[in-house]
């Protein structure tokens, strides 16, 4: 049984100590991981806000969001099996948002599995709203991403 997730939970900004254990949550939660190398380069990408979720000094979740003309974009966000449904990707979610948020974005928007029932309860908890959809956007298997926003201030006028 893994530990209730409280006060030892840190959420820091990746940095090259976290690539290795990024690449294993990448492997462990994803069809087509990032690799390495490709995490390396976010490292120097000035639009890469990257954090990692630690608990007990050990890397167990992260988010990847590129902030580009005042717009967040989630490249990923991913938490290691065991410690899934404890709070962390809520966490770190909240935290990419409010880092995008003081950065002057309008909003933060992702996409997700169409099965992935859980991720969408999440953000739809969180305030994300359904955007639209991206037909065959993933692959192995092949689905439909669902996109979800959340915007900071005023919804645009339709």
């Amino acid at each position: 049984m893994m530990p209730k997730i409280d006060m030892n939970l840190l959420i820091t900004e990746m940095s090259e100590k976290h690539i290795d254990s990024v690449s294993e949550i990448e492997k462990a939660c994803f069809s087509s991981p990032w690799s390495p190398e490709g995490l390396r380069e976010e490292l120097e990408n000035n639009q890469a806000k990257f954090l990692v979720a630690e608990f007990d000094n050990q890397a167990v979740g992260y988010i990847g969001v590129q902030e580009i003309c005042g717009e967040a974009y989630v490249t990923n966000l991913a938490v290691l099996p065991d410690f899934r449904k404890k709070g962390i990707g809520r966490a770190l979610l909240a935290k990419a948002a409010e880092g995008a948020k003081s950065r002057g974005c309008a909003f933060i928007t992702l996409e997700v599995r169409e099965s992935n029932i859980p991720a969408i309860s999440l953000y739809s908890s969180m305030g994300f709203a359904t955007a639209g959809k991206r037909k065959n956007f993933y692959s192995s298997p092949d689905e439909d991403g669902i996109i979800m926003t959340l915007f900071f201030g005023n919804e645009p006028d339709t």
